[in-house]
């Protein structure tokens, strides 16, 4: 444990970032989640909702510095990717 009174204070904001961070984690979880399941057996009309919300639950998390842009833009491209898959699927 930390002894120096600015180390204590490093660790305590630590602590609150790394809280407050796991909850901004979990709902990108939770978002993508729930696209994932709901792009099985849709159409994009209906999945296109769900791929906004996810990617602004990413974007939301980049600007905070929860996520790192670059893991961000990964993140969306990937969805995005499954989406357009999506729309070859039913095009056939």
């Amino acid at each position: 444990m930390a002894n120096h009174p600015s180390a204590l204070k490093r660790a305590k904001q630590n602590k609150v970032r790394r809280t407050r961070n796991a909850g901004v984690k979990s709902k990108i979880k939770t978002g993508v989640k729930q696209y994932l399941q709901g792009l099985e057996g849709s159409t994009q009309e209906t999945a296109k909702p769900a791929l906004n919300r996810a990617i602004s639950l990413i974007d939301r998390a980049s600007s905070k510095g929860v996520l790192h842009r670059r893991t961000a833009s990964r993140k969306i491209s990937r969805l995005t990717r499954k989406f357009n898959k999506l729309a070859g699927q039913t095009a056939v």
